[in-house]
């Protein structure tokens, strides 16, 4: 079931003049693109939720299936996708991605090969039908770089292009100089390579992004991502989804190679303390807000939260060695686990929820930013998604990290070695975790003074970069300043 969080939406009629505002005023636009993933469409209409506060018009773009999953069960006429609709203050356009509704399942490779072909085509049409030949003077694009082919689209017309990288600058550093062969890396016939960049601790094969090493299955991320890094020319700015104090030495080594410029965390703004009505995050899962009153009841920095995002589905005997390991640990737990699509139950071992009823609580998903904030959690198991993981740093919360794939394993070492926010796990030789190994983890995080020390420090810079004056504030500005200057000059 599709979820629309508490924003102010309105919707416009497909049938209406685009042409009515009055065109005595040139307006100056910001056109987000972006596929339909709740991850990469937060952080572009966070970004765009700042520009819009200082002067500047924005516009998403995004294909179809956000609205059929999102905004669908929110209109009278369900079946017909509206030209547009707004959430506080930002228009959202909807193209088509060849995907349809949804309904027919595809594997990653194939929905890329999708977007990549139906993509350009119609977002060509979105720029032409919302923008040329009006009052809507569009500025800039910015795409993340799962959309390479946006750069393409903006250059056909001309039009300057921004990339928000939504990983940590780390792992931008480490895809640059893997895709323009600056340094040497895992290959079939030596795997076992580990990997020494400026700005980054050494970095073995299990600390490296899954798409790099020769085992990667997955053919079109890889190609996506060489498709922008090996063409930086076609973007004028890289910004990135993190802040200069937490990657300083990583982000200075790109500096002259491509430079990598901050604008985050950008996360909804009640981890800043400011009005949480104000965000403009969408929700594709309807959380569970009942732990919230089940948090109320437990004392201070006293339960593990346990997520492991909405794509990782753990074997049975994986989900019983971390049932064990919460039972074992004495501490209260709230553990997230999403059932696949079309599982009645997740299968945890049995009588587990009967029996730890008095310790925790398992929920099918919750509002995470609010179980964050909540001052009785003391520690986040966390599969490393850099979303999750900017949320965890900007509430000053230390991390038990079991990474997956793609950029976890990275984000993983950033935890433990870099940030030093929290442990790693350590799987056997098959993967599997053992229980112990999570008991001792916990164990870890919850008597080390070092993660707590260093998570409220890292909370109090993720806070002072956004405020104004800070790091990612005078970068968005100057930004900002680019574009009215560009626009001035013309």
């Amino acid at each position: 079931m599709s979820y629309l969080s508490s924003i102010k939406t309105t919707f416009a009629n497909p049938s209406q003049s685009m042409d009515s505002k009055d065109k005595t005023q040139e307006e100056l636009h910001v056109l987000l693109v972006a596929f339909s993933a709740q991850g990469h469409i937060n952080p572009l209409l966070r970004l765009g939720k700042s520009l819009l506060s200082r002067g500047l018009h924005v516009t998403l773009a995004t294909t179809e299936l956000v609205y059929h999953r999102i905004f669908k069960s929110s209109t009278a006429d369900a079946a017909t996708v509206p030209t547009s609709i707004t959430i506080n203050g930002i228009q959202v356009i909807f193209f088509a991605d060849g995907f349809g509704n949804g309904q027919n399942k595809r594997t990653v490779d194939s929905y890329m090969d999708l977007i990549g072909t139906f993509g350009p085509v119609n977002l060509s049409n979105v720029i032409e039908t919302h923008f040329l030949n009006s009052s809507k003077k569009l500025a800039c694009i910015i795409n993340n770089p799962f959309v390479p082919w946006v750069a393409d689209v903006a250059a056909n017309y001309n039009i300057p292009c921004a990339c928000l990288w939504i990983q940590p600058c780390a792992l931008y550093a480490i895809y640059y100089r893997f895709y323009n062969n600056l340094n040497q890396f895992p290959t079939l016939e030596n795997p076992s390579i580990s990997v020494n960049l400026p700005g980054l601790p050494l970095l073995k094969p299990q600390d490296l992004p899954s798409f790099v090493l020769p085992s990667n299955p997955f053919g079109s991320m890889p190609k996506v991502l060489a498709e922008m890094l090996r063409h930086m020319k076609k973007l004028k700015w890289v910004l990135a989804n993190s802040f200069y104090e937490l990657e300083k030495d990583v982000i200075d080594s790109m500096a002259e190679l491509c430079p990598i410029t901050t604008v985050g965390p950008l996360v909804p703004p009640s981890l800043l303390d400011e009005d949480e009505n104000e965000d403009v995050g969408i929700e594709m899962w309807k959380p569970q807000d009942s732990c919230m009153e089940w948090l109320d009841h437990q004392p201070p920095s006293s339960v593990i939260y346990v997520s492991f995002g909405s794509l990782i589905a753990f074997t049975a005997q994986q989900l019983e060695s971390i049932a064990k390991a919460l039972k074992n640990s004495n501490k209260h737990f709230l553990w997230v686990i999403k059932n696949k699509e079309g599982e009645e139950a997740v299968p945890l071992p049995e009588g587990f929820v009967e029996e730890s009823k008095e310790q925790g609580m398992v929920v099918p998903w919750c509002p995470q930013t609010k179980v964050l904030s909540h001052p009785a959690i003391a520690c986040f198991l966390t599969h490393c998604g850099w979303n999750s993981m900017l949320e965890a740093i900007t509430t000053g919360t230390p991390m038990i990290a079991w990474p997956q794939w793609t950029d976890q394993p990275t984000n993983a070492k950033l935890i433990s070695d870099v940030f030093h926010l929290g442990v790693r796990l350590t799987p056997g030789s098959d993967g599997f975790v053992a229980t112990e190994e999570v008991e001792r983890a916990i164990e870890q995080v919850f008597t080390a003074e070092e993660f707590k020390r260093n998570a409220s420090e890292l909370k109090r810079a993720a806070r002072e970069a956004v405020a104004q004056g800070g790091s990612s504030d005078r970068n968005i500005q100057s930004f900002v300043d680019e574009i009215f200057g560009r626009k001035l000059d013309t």
